[in-house]
Formats: C-alpha cells, sequence, structure tokens
C-alpha cells in the first residue's frame, strides 16, 4: 500500500462536464504495449513452481510494495520487492501496490493441484475516468500508460486482476487455508491480513514465525542463479564496465572541481541510468582517508593529486540484477612506493581468495584464504602485537588482530540484492558448500586511517579495496568482472588510456 500523499487544495482545477466529455474524446486507439510473453517470465513461473512444492495447499502472498513520499506530494522511484520481482519477472518500476497471490488449487481427485498464480495490480484506466487526466499519481496524462490485464497475462504468463478484488481473494476461506505473507514487502498490508487472520483463529505470534519461513525459503532459493539470471548478472557486470570507464576518463576533471567525489559518482549514475535502471547501490567515491571509512557515500571529498580514490559501484539493469565491483585508482596515474605496496598486497589477497572458489569449498573458505595473505603482509609488515603470529592472530577466539586494518568479510552473494540471500542461515550460507550457479564478491581490503598511530606513517590515510564478481562454475569459477583491470600495473595502463584516448 503506497504512503498517502500531502494533498493542498491551493492548486487544485476546476473540473466540469463538459470538460471531462471533451477529454475523453478524440483519441487514436491504444497501440499494443506488450507483443508477447516476457524473457523473465518462463524463469519466474520456473521460481513460483519452487515455491508452491514447499507450501502445498497455502495462500502465498507476496506484495511488490508501495510508493514512498519523499517530500510532499513527490514519490521516490518505485522498485518492488526482490521477493515479488522473483516470483513475477517484473523488474525497473513496476507495478506498485500489486500483489502475487499463490493460490492453492485442488487436483481433480482431490489431491494438492500446486497453486494458480494470480497478480492483483492497478491497471490502465479507461479515458472516461478521472484517473486518466486528474491522478497524478497513476494517471496516464501524468505518468503514462499502465498496462491492461491482458498485457500482464500475456506477457507473464499468468492470471491479472483488478487490485480491487485482491481483499475478498485474499480472505476467502481464511479460517480453512493457511495464508502465508511475506511481511516486510508492504507493512500496511501485513498489518491488515494479520488482522485477517486473527480475526480467524490464528495466533499473532505464530504468523510472524510462519511468514518468516516463506520470507527464508524464497530467500534462500535465489543463492544458485539459472541460465536467465547469470545472463543478467553478466549484463549488470558489462554496463558497470562502462561505468567504470567513464569514471576513469573523469579522474583528471575531478581533481580539478569541488567535491570531486561527487563528480565521480555523477559520471557513473549517468551510466547506470543510461545502460541500466540504475545504480544498485549508492556508489562508494572515497578519496583519501574517506576511503577508510567503508560505507562512504557522503561523497563530498575532494579527489587531490597524489592520493588514492576507492569507487565501489555497480548498475542495477532493468530485471533489478546488480552488479559489485570496487577498484581503487590513482588519481596521479600512477601508485606511489607505498601505495602499490599496500594495493599488491590486497591483489594477492584477492587472487587467494578467488582460487578458493570452487564447488565442494564452503562459502567461509574464500574469507580464510583472502584473510591469511592479509594476515602474512601485517605481519611482515610488523604490525601485529609483539610475538602474534600470523596464526595466534588467525585464532578466532583469542587473535583476530589483524581485523583492526580489515574488519569486513571478503565476501557476500550477490544477485537480485547488492548482499543477496540475506536470510538464509548460517549454515545455509557461511558454513555451505558453494554450487555452481552461485554468484559472489571477492573483496579483500587493506585500511590505515589517518590518524592510525599503529600503522606506518607512510600508510596512513590510505585505503584499498578490490572486488570482483564471481560465478561458481562446474569446475571452478569465472571472474565476471575479469574485463576491468585489477593488478596495479594494469590499474596504471587502464587510466594512461583512457586519459589519452
Amino acid at each position: 500500500m503506497s504512503e498517502e500523499q500531502q494533498q493542498a487544495d491551493n492548486r487544485a482545477r476546476a473540473t466540469t462536464d463538459e470538460f471531462r466529455a471533451f477529454v475523453r474524446d478524440g483519441w487514436a486507439p491504444r497501440r499494443p504495449t506488450v507483443t508477447g510473453p516476457s524473457p523473465a517470465a518462463a524463469p519466474a513461473a520456473a521460481h513460483r513452481a519452487l515455491i508452491s512444492a514447499a507450501y502445498p495447499r497455502q495462500r502465498l502472498i507476496i506484495p511488490a510494495g508501495g510508493l514512498k513520499v519523499r517530500s510532499n506530494d513527490c514519490d521516490y522511484v518505485f522498485r518492488p520487492h526482490t521477493a515479488f520481482a522473483w516470483l513475477t519477472g517484473l523488474g525497473a518500476d513496476r507495478e506498485p501496490d500489486a500483489v502475487l497471490v499463490l493460490e492453492p488449487v485442488a487436483g481433480a481427485d482431490g489431491t494438492d493441484g500446486g497453486h494458480e498464480a494470480v497478480l492483483y495490480f492497478r491497471p490502465l484506466a479507461d479515458r472516461d475516468s478521472d484517473e486518466f487526466f486528474a491522478d497524478s499519481r497513476y494517471g496516464e496524462f501524468w505518468v503514462g500508460a499502465r498496462p491492461s490485464i491482458a498485457d500482464i497475462e500475456l506477457e507473464l504468463g499468468l492470471t491479472a486482476r483488478h487490485i480491487d478484488e485482491f481483499p475478498a481473494a485474499a480472505s476467502k476461506d481464511a479460517g480453512e487455508v493457511t495464508v502465508r505473507v511475506v511481511r516486510d514487502a508492504d507493512l500496511a498490508l501485513t498489518a491488515q491480513l494479520d488482522a485477517a487472520r486473527v480475526e480467524n483463529g490464528a495466533e499473532q505470534e505464530g504468523l510472524k514465525e510462519s511468514d518468516a519461513a516463506l520470507a527464508h525459503d524464497i530467500s534462500h532459493l535465489r543463492m544458485c542463479k539459472d541460465d536467465y539470471e547469470i545472463e543478467q548478472m553478466r549484463a549488470a557486470v558489462a554496463a558497470t564496465h562502462h561505468g567504470f570507464d567513464a569514471m576513469v576518463a573523469e579522474l583528471a576533471t575531478a581533481a580539478t572541481v569541488e567535491r570531486g567525489e561527487r563528480w565521480l559518482e555523477g559520471t557513473f549514475a549517468l551510466h547506470a541510468r543510461h545502460r541500466g535502471n540504475g545504480v544498485g547501490y549508492d556508489s562508494i567515491c572515497a578519496a583519501g582517508d574517506h576511503a577508510n571509512t567503508l560505507h562512504w557515500i557522503k561523497n563530498t571529498g575532494e579527489v587531490r593529486e597524489g592520493d588514492l580514490v576507492l569507487i565501489d559501484a555497480g548498475v542495477e539493469v532493468d530485471s533489478l540484477f546488480t552488479a559489485d565491483v570496487t577498484r581503487t585508482f590513482p588519481v596521479s596515474g600512477t601508485f606511489t612506493d607505498a601505495q602499490r605496496e599496500i594495493y599488491d598486497a590486497v591483489y594477492a589477497a584477492q587472487e587467494a581468495g578467488i582460487a578458493a572458489v570452487k564447488p565442494g569449498n564452503k562459502f567461509s573458505d574464500v574469507h580464510a584464504a583472502a584473510i591469511r595473505v592479509i594476515a602474512e603482509h601485517l605481519h611482515a609488515w610488523g604490525l601485529l602485537p609483539d610475538g602474534v603470529s600470523v596464526e595466534d592472530t588467525l585464532d578466532k577466539e583469542h587473535g583476530q588482530y589483524h581485523r583492526r586494518w580489515m574488519v569486513h568479510g571478503t565476501s557476500h552473494h550477490l544477485g537480485l540484492d547488492v548482499h543477496d540471500c540475506a536470510l538464509a542461515t548460517r549454515e545455509e550460507y557461511m558454513d555451505a558448500e558453494l554450487r555452481p550457479g552461485m554468484v559472489l564478491t571477492v573483496e579483500p581490503g587493506l585500511y590505515f586511517k589517518s590518524d592510525d598511530l599503529l600503522a606506518p606513517e607512510r600508510f596512513r590515510g590510505t585505503g584499498v579495496r578490490i572486488e570482483d564478481d564471481i560465478l561458481v562454475t562446474q569446475d571452478g569459477c569465472e571472474n565476471l568482472s575479469a574485463g576491468m583491470p585489477r593488478s596495479s600495473a594494469d590499474v596504471e595502463a587502464w587510466i594512461a588510456r583512457l586519459r589519452t584516448s
């Protein structure tokens, strides 16, 4: 359910019967907006089949979510909930306030017959309605034509109905059929469904636990990507590569303007919006000491010659799959000796982490491989406390000194969410074996804050991270972002090539 906008009457326009009659006539027939099934329709149907099999004879409700007010009568750009996108194939800004219902169907002999997928949404209004010309949130005059019910059915290969029919469908046989909802997709709608379920005898606390199981399963099932999803990940990485090329070409300019970090951020956003739906997350463009703030998204700083700039950014394509890539660049085009020393250590750690990505290894093995290399370099630099060996610091119960300079993990799953499959349990995530089709990041770093008196003076104020998107294959892995240079020498050549092109 969309948030309510404030409505003032100071901008209202008089609407007469004469105007209504005039504005509804004289239009050419609408052209079809959908000519066939979406490429996402078949994969989404396969996803629904997995959930259907896990919850026989139960009604499953997956909202898209509603519009969120940015200020007064202006909304944020809509993005559907990830579970809804995965199960319908709808991406970009579609369809606010829609709800997917997987309705249990009885077989011919009374046994479980699976589910019918029904999408309840707000279809295109007729031109004789006030919505057509007067509704600034949904009207065709204001935001463009919406799909019709026939459009949605052709595009997605499921049953479509008007959103006004949803309340009766959701509460039908509520005392007899178990109803589950993805709670966080639409809190207002969830509250209404909770009230209806409790009224029919359900326990409120039991509802939360029951619903959590559905959300968990949808999240966990996304871990292994199908062919369509891998294709979308490749597209997201390719678009991200273009965005990084553009930022590299703008490094010299960024060093001459105020708030150069935002110059780079804006450059990437241009390409993200042009080649995809936008950025998959707020871009980190962190120059100098800002690189040591892991989630630096203010991007208010200067980009200075002699500094490094750490850029963590990814394009989200229209299907909502996102890349997540980090590169660290010398603004001048060449690393100093101290910068190269740190960079090459991080690169070696990333190489070790990527080598650990293969079927049969655990997800946690990737971090273990990378962090050992980090610990070895810190030990060689004499940064660990006296008497603390590499093995001592890697001890999870009494060590971990190295985390002062790399506090975060090395990997996370990637897909529709930048931190994908987040509701999986630890056993299903950190302790799970890697399987073909998984996509994960490998992103070690080293961060030496400017006021860190335990760091060598030559390192202070320098942060480096290198991150790539890695697909687990049958016999190892594929670096989807391998086309973007990684080694210190290759990064320098990248900058030199684009600055002179």
